[in-house]
């Protein structure tokens, strides 16, 4: 999945604060493959969330995005599930590294709260910024370069095999 833009508008399923990685990937479902896991995404708190979420929906939500354990399947069922993006004022630190590691947009929005659920947004990673259908902008952290990149190219892995394809392709000529 490439990063969004400005030419994406986005549904927002809206969440509170604290959500943690068993709320994401419940610990009953983890010995599944990540398919199984993703249809019990957030089944806890929003039952309907992993059979309505449609690609290109963004979840909002408020500080301690990802809190809890480690787990990397908190933020792969988001990418298989097809969210663009994950929006809040705040991230576990953890949480944070897997997501964009699996190829998941993070931004990091002070004003997050403000977006509610139903709402749709257009997303400008290169501001990056967000901005409301009654004409709000609101303004993100900016996302290195480098974390980007792996969104784009689909994650760590995919990023990698990629520069590893052309370093091999550069030295053949």
């Amino acid at each position: 999945m490439s990063a969004p833009t400005t030419l994406d508008t986005h549904r927002v399923w809206r969440l509170g604060a604290d959500i943690d990685t068993d709320a994401l990937a419940p610990g009953h479902a983890m010995k599944h493959g990540i398919d199984i896991i993703a249809k019990h995404c957030l089944e806890a708190i929003r039952p309907e969330f992993a059979r309505e979420v449609r690609p290109g929906d963004v979840l909002v939500a408020g500080p301690n995005f990802g809190i809890g354990s480690s787990r990397e399947q908190a933020a792969a069922v988001l990418v298989q599930l097809g969210v663009a993006a994950v929006i809040a004022p705040s991230y576990s630190g953890l949480y944070f590294r897997n997501a964009f590691n699996v190829g998941l947009l993070l931004l990091t929005c002070a004003e997050a709260e403000t977006l509610q659920d139903g709402d749709r947004i257009a997303l400008d990673t290169r501001t990056p910024a967000l901005r409301t259908a009654d004409a709000r902008t609101l303004a993100c952290e900016p996302v290195p370069a480098f974390l980007t990149d792996m969104v784009e190219a689909g994650g760590l892995l995919p990023l990698l095999r990629r520069r590893m394809a052309a370093k091999k392709e550069a030295d053949a000529r």
